[in-house]
């Protein structure tokens, strides 16, 4: 690979214009593909196979309009008084106008709907009414016929004790059989009053358990404007959201202002805001500070911006035919930056080395090429190889970030070992300063500038070995003990910026409605047999009952059941938000009761809704994450050991990344869920930690912190093959790679750390659990942890058994052979020749 490489670099250097003009084409390329293909991104997340899937796809088959994605317009009065008669009636026109919308299939009146459910508790008070006097009446007049029988068993007494004739005794039995049909007449007006007052009793108490469920407030100055889709809410396009937007924003009632909930104004993040372009500052500083001339610094900034064009444009031309969540490509564009600059910067910093020592330039760009570009495709690799292994979780949406990721990685260590290559040869000497230049020595001459005085390096003492080790170690466990108080769960309208419309709507809905509101849930229940009108009803107040009588229920609804009468929906309000611990233990409450008895048998139920949803997805995730958690730890052992061809490396390796991962999850508890220090990072809701960044940050922390690893493990091992005591090697190799590992390490959290200030709920704790892992891993995992560790195991840190080290590959991630085929230095100087890290 290195030979290769050395030589893609050379011909790279030669016709450097036409690889610069091939990349720009490819930009193009992805550009056009992007503005012909792309799709809509979605703001919502479904993992098949789920309850909440299975359920929604029995609703779908048996009660298709009730099946649909939905949302809710809040509508109130600008000075907290009662809607006007013109109010209600410009907001029941845009009710009207709304439903008409493409994509739209109903939008609720709610003062329609509040005026019915009171004509409808009107009319079943009524009904009740007049069932209580229907009783009466009955009662009388089965009293009535029961004195005329009296009376007339009495006179059939007398009749045949005083021997009366035939003629009396016949007119005795026609008074029977007038009386037997009365009684026979009160018996079915009885039955027909006791089926009605069934029908209305039951009604009633369905009506009394759905008392909490309102359209309009108490108060009478806020409406929910209930819109339901056409299509489910991961298909819901953003045009029909946009365009029930449109409807309200562009039509405005005089003293009526409206928000909308997260399911219709999410939006998708933006790509690119202030708080990236903050971070790519600070990164171009550091690079300034380290390589000493702007186009030092520009060369890896440019190089990364084309990769990390092409690669987010190239995945956003796929939203056209997959399902992409909108956080898709933002993870794209933070890891194709921050990869992107460290690749090029390990490239261009070790041919700015070779020029000081006076390597041509075409030599030394090669030779760069293949020998940081060799590490650079190797670290590439792991990253790539740990994102792609996101698949194997077997979570969609999940596998598809993980796969443009790689992508976004691939094409980074690509422009890096082509692009980079070119740049050097246009950019020519330049890329030293003028006192540089003028300090360059010919190649061979007696002098050592440009390299690191690796034997002027000292082993650190066995007492602050020991202390570093318990001093690390002691702060990463502090760190990482919120991690096990971790909610995982998908942001709701409560985690949106204060000033979003999102969380005006549900602060409003919890003010004025109630916290549940703002996640209902839709329970499905299978009624068996083929049930009638009058035992659906009862079936519907048995389930209704059973499911009202439970904790942190506040109201239960029918919503309506199928044509055959054989599954019915109802709507459940939960008395706390979506994500609250209430909810979700509602929700396995609720499936924990199928089946529920009844009368006439017993009913399965399910449960749907987003809010269900998202607590099913938030599991599938926690349930995956182990095993990609063994797949990462057992892929980290695996390269490390064909790295480093140790045993002891590896395992310390793999150690720290599982200590840095977890410090960095407690970093993110603290601050996002418990709120500590959220006025700093803005976090103005703290809240459950977004379901799916726990297996997102395993796998880039993993390829980072491999990456790290190779920077300073490689030098240390050259250092302990050419000779170097153990300990020595390790202080050697430390001091060669401690800078570009504390550059590379602050690149990236700056870059990741700008994504901290997006608008967007979703990318803000991603970006800081990448930035402040990235931190831990280099700063106390690989700077402090490793060479003390190291230290301390002496020899044994580099054992390897002979079996395992006859049949291991010699993979030369240093690039040792290369430069021995292709000598630049004198002998004198090249044992001490910086090792090349990636």
């Amino acid at each position: 690979m290195a030979e290769f490489l050395y030589r893609l670099g050379a011909a790279a250097a030669r016709r450097a214009r036409t690889v610069l003009a091939a990349w720009f084409a490819v930009l193009v390329v992805a550009g056009v593909a992007y503005t012909l293909f792309s799709g809509t991104l979605t703001t919502a997340f479904s993992i098949p196979d789920t309850p909440t899937t299975k359920v929604t796809e029995r609703l779908q088959e048996k009660l298709p309009q009730a099946s649909g994605g939905s949302g809710s317009v809040m509508v109130q009065t600008e000075d907290g008084s009662r809607f006007t008669d013109t109010q209600q009636q410009e907001i029941s026109e845009w009710v009207n106008e709304a439903g008409e919308i493409d994509g739209v299939e109903n939008v609720i009146d709610p003062f329609a709907t509040e005026a019915d459910r009171a004509k409808q508790g009107q009319e079943l008070q009524a009904g009740l009414a007049q069932v209580e006097a229907g009783r009466t009446q009955i009662e009388d007049g089965r009293a009535q016929l029961e004195a005329g029988q009296a009376q007339l068993d009495a006179a059939r007494e007398q009749a045949e004790a005083a021997g009366a004739p035939a003629e009396m005794m016949a007119g005795l039995d026609a008074q029977q059989a007038e009386l037997d049909a009365k009684r026979a007449e009160l018996d079915a007006g009885s039955e027909e009053l006791e089926a009605g007052a069934v029908q209305a009793e039951q009604g009633a108490a369905l009506l009394d358990m759905a008392t909490e469920i309102r359209t309009v407030s108490e108060d009478g100055s806020a409406a929910i404007l209930n819109v339901t889709f056409t299509e489910s809410q991961m298909e819901i396009t953003q045009e029909t959201k946009d365009a029930v937007v449109a409807l309200f924003e562009d039509e405005p009632i005089d003293g009526v202002k409206v928000d909308f909930s997260a399911e219709i104004s999410a939006a998708t993040p933006a790509l690119f805001g202030i708080g990236e372009v903050v971070g790519l500052v600070i990164a171009g500083v550091v690079l300034f500070v380290m390589l000493g001339t702007l186009i030092a610094a520009g060369l890896p900034l440019l190089t990364a911006l084309i990769g990390v064009g092409i690669g987010a444009l190239g995945g956003l031309a796929f939203s056209g035919v997959v399902e992409m969540a909108s956080v898709t490509p933002v993870l794209g564009l933070m890891l194709g930056l921050a990869v992107g600059i460290d690749y090029a910067l390990f490239i261009v910093n070790r041919h700015r080395r070779q020029l000081k020592t006076g390597l041509s330039l075409q030599e030394s760009i090669a030779l760069a090429n293949g020998t940081s570009g060799n590490a650079v495709v190797f670290a590439g690799a792991t990253v790539f190889i740990a994102l792609l292994a996101l698949n194997v979780t077997g979570i969609p949406f999940l596998g598809l970030m993980g796969t443009v990721g790689a992508a976004c990685v691939a094409i980074a260590v690509l422009v890096a070992v082509t692009l980079t290559p070119a740049l050097l040869k246009l950019v020519g000497m330049r890329i030293l300063s003028r006192k540089e230049r003028a300090a360059i020595t010919p190649a061979g001459a007696d002098s050592k500038e440009g390299r690191p005085q690796l034997a002027s390096a000292k082993p650190m003492s066995s007492v602050r070995a020991v202390v570093t080790v318990v001093g690390s170690i002691a702060a990463l466990l502090l760190l990482a003990v919120p991690s096990m108080d971790l909610r995982l769960n998908l942001p709701d309208g409560s985690a949106e910026s204060h000033d979003t419309t999102q969380y005006r709507a549900y602060a409003a809905v919890s003010e004025k409605f109630g916290e549940g509101q703002n996640g209902p849930l839709l329970l499905v229940a299978e009624l068996p047999g083929e049930p009638s009108e009058e035992e659906a009803l009862v079936a519907q107040n048995e389930i209704a009952t059973a499911i009202f009588e439970q904790d942190d229920v506040a109201a239960v609804a029918p919503i309506g059941t199928s044509e055959d009468r054989s599954v019915a929906a109802f709507q459940v309000i939960p008395e706390e938000g979506p994500t609250s611990e209430s909810t979700e233990t509602l929700v396995n409450s609720l499936r924990g009761m199928s089946p529920v008895e009844g009368e006439n048998g017993d009913y399965e139920i399910g449960v749907a809704g987003s809010a269900s949803g998202n607590i099913d997805i938030s599991e599938k995730l926690g349930s995956a994450l182990p095993l990609y958690l063994g797949v990462v730890v057992g892929l980290s052992l695996l390269i490390l050991i064909l790295v480093f061809r140790s045993i002891f490396v590896p395992v310390i390796a793999t150690l720290g990344f599982i200590l840095s991962y977890f410090a960095a999850l407690g970093g993110v508890v603290a601050i996002y869920q418990w709120g500590w220090l959220s006025g700093i990072f803005g976090v103005e809701t703290p809240g459950p930690i977004l379901s799916f960044l726990p297996t997102i940050l395993a796998g880039i922390l993993f390829g980072l912190a491999m990456d790290y690893m190779l920077f300073l493990g490689s030098g240390m091992r050259e250092a302990f093959v050419h000779g170097a005591p153990a300990r020595l090697a390790v202080a050697q190799g430390f001091r060669a790679g401690r800078s570009v590992v504390a550059a590379a390490a602050i690149i990236m959290a700056s870059v990741f750390g700008g994504f901290i200030f997006s608008h967007s709920t979703m990318i803000r704790p991603i970006g800081f659990a990448l930035a402040f892992g990235v931190l831990v891993d280099a700063f106390v995992v690989r700077m402090l942890l490793v060479p003390a560790l190291m230290h301390l195991a002496g020899d044994k840190a580099w054992w390897l058994p002979k079996w395992l080290d006859k049949i291991l590959p010699d993979v030369d991630v240093e690039g040792a052979s290369l430069e021995r085929r292709h000598p630049h230095v004198d002998e004198q100087h090249s044992e001490v020749e910086e090792p090349v890290r990636s």
